[in-house]
């Protein structure tokens, strides 16, 4: 199997999970960035909106925006911070804990699910491989924006 066949499996099976999670989340009236948001919180527990922001890679007036439609919808709350009178912690609420629950296990379900029928072996050898090819995107990647920047540099 080539590097290029890699790549062209690799992208159809973002199309899929992509379109696979749009509808999904449609249906629940979420969107991408309110789920990650979600998701950090029920793996993390309360945080504050800088702490929400530098997790997500997003503006704080945007984390603003993101905190007041979960807050709008019942799925999370602004309280304020035990020991800092300036910060406010976001936390879930029992309707956001229960809908993340249900994500959850879900997305253990689905994991379990693509794996069914491979013995151990070649579960733990894909996962490795798929480990790799994410590294080694995340550092051509990286190389990549240094070389465009260090273009524009000397433009």
């Amino acid at each position: 199997m080539s590097g290029t066949h890699v790549l062209d499996s690799l992208l159809a099976l973002t199309q899929v999970l992509q379109a696979d999670q749009e509808r999904e989340l449609d249906r629940r009236g979420l969107t991408v960035p309110r789920t990650h948001l979600l998701w950090v919180l029920f793996h993390g527990g309360p945080a504050t909106q800088v702490q929400l922001s530098e997790a997500l890679g997003v503006t704080p007036r945007h984390i603003t925006t993101l905190v007041d439609a979960l807050d709008a919808t019942g799925l999370a709350r602004r309280e304020p911070h035990p020991t800092d009178r300036r910060a406010v912690l976001v936390h879930l609420t029992e309707r956001g804990t229960t809908l993340m629950q249900a994500m959850d296990a879900e997305h253990d379900e689905l994991g379990a699910a693509l794996v069914a029928g491979l013995d151990p072996d070649t579960v733990e050898a894909l996962t490795r491989g798929l480990d790799h090819v994410r590294g080694r995107l995340e550092e051509l990647i990286a190389a990549h924006e240094r070389a465009q920047r260090e273009r524009e540099d000397t433009a």
